[in-house]
């Protein structure tokens, strides 16, 4: 959750975005066999391409759905997608994909070109050019030399983030599973402006993110941060290479206050919001788990779908 100029890595996806049937695909070919993606004829139990075989395991990792260095299941991982009791096995509910969204850019370990998108990148409207040239820049001023990528590196991690966060202009020679969005898409934290050329991502409202979601992510922070209190500015702009929760989810100002006054409304025993000295700040009155806000989340999230 916090950049380590020593600790990066880029152009691990093979070229390809995750797609939405990528990680329920993942995680049922594991249960089946935890060593699937080492055998033979794992491309034929995944249907798919090596490239993209490698790409899948590499999703799974960087988003924390499996552990980074073995194909043993986070705990996170089997309480979302276990099929005999996760909460959303095959990824249909929206909140899961924020989550993912929210998983992978803040791992600066596995997902440093994303997470210096959602979290350094300062312009809101840019060509993939102008991207080349500010991670360029940014590598060369935060990563030490010798874990620096190749030019070509950084061209496919360019190359990625807008195919996985803005929707595909399908046509008739594309191939079909580069006709597939992935789930990002349906965020809309990156769309076309002006064809093909010109992207942008806008910081704005965001009804569709839970407040539960926004959350975990901030209790995920003060966590790993190891603090009870942190300004609202801390979460909202970056500071000390931490991930930054307003910046990924590109909330507006106003719409992360409300979200988060709703979320105080309805954790008040446990946080508050606090005034010192004209800063705002978060105050932590007694130990969160992160992941039982996301529990909150999908019961709250099964009785509606129950009432309907």
């Amino acid at each position: 959750m916090r950049l380590n100029s020593e600790n990066v890595a880029f152009g691990r996806h093979e070229t390809f975005p995750l797609r939405f049937s990528w990680i329920p695909k993942g995680v049922r070919a594991l249960e089946r066999d935890p060593k699937v993606f080492e055998e033979p004829d794992s491309t034929v139990r995944l249907g798919v391409g090596r490239n993209m075989v490698n790409s899948i395991r590499y999703w799974l990792r960087a988003s924390g759905v499996i552990e980074s260095g073995s194909y043993e299941f986070t705990e996170l991982g089997k309480q979302i997608f276990a099929s005999d009791n996760g909460w959303d096995p095959y990824l249909e509910d929206e909140g899961t994909i924020w989550l993912l969204h929210w998983l992978i850019a803040s791992n600066a370990e596995l997902a440093t070109s994303i997470f210096w998108f959602f979290n350094r990148f300062q312009k809101t409207e840019f060509t993939s050019d102008e991207l080349m040239t500010a991670l360029g820049d940014f590598c060369k001023e935060f990563v030490v030399s010798h874990r620096r990528p190749a030019r070509n590196t950084l061209k496919s991690d360019v190359g990625v983030i807008p195919r996985m966060y803005t929707q595909s202009k399908i046509t008739n020679r594309m191939p079909l599973e580069e006709a597939l969005d992935s789930p990002f898409s349906v965020l809309k934290l990156v769309e076309h402006k002006a064809g093909d050329k010109l992207f942008v991502s806008r910081f704005a409202e965001r009804p569709n993110l839970p407040i539960e979601i926004l959350g975990f992510a901030i209790f995920s922070v003060m966590n790993a941060r190891n603090v009870t209190i942190v300004p609202l500015e801390d979460l909202m702009h970056n500071k000390e290479g931490f991930v930054v929760p307003g910046a990924v989810f590109r909330l507006s100002e106003s719409d992360f206050v409300r979200k988060l006054e709703l979320l105080v409304e309805r954790e008040s025993s446990s946080i508050d919001i606090r005034e010192s000295n004209g800063i705002h700040q978060i105050f932590l009155k007694e130990a969160i788990d992160p992941s039982r806000l996301l529990k909150d989340y999908y019961e709250r999230a099964e009785g509606t779908e129950e009432a309907a």
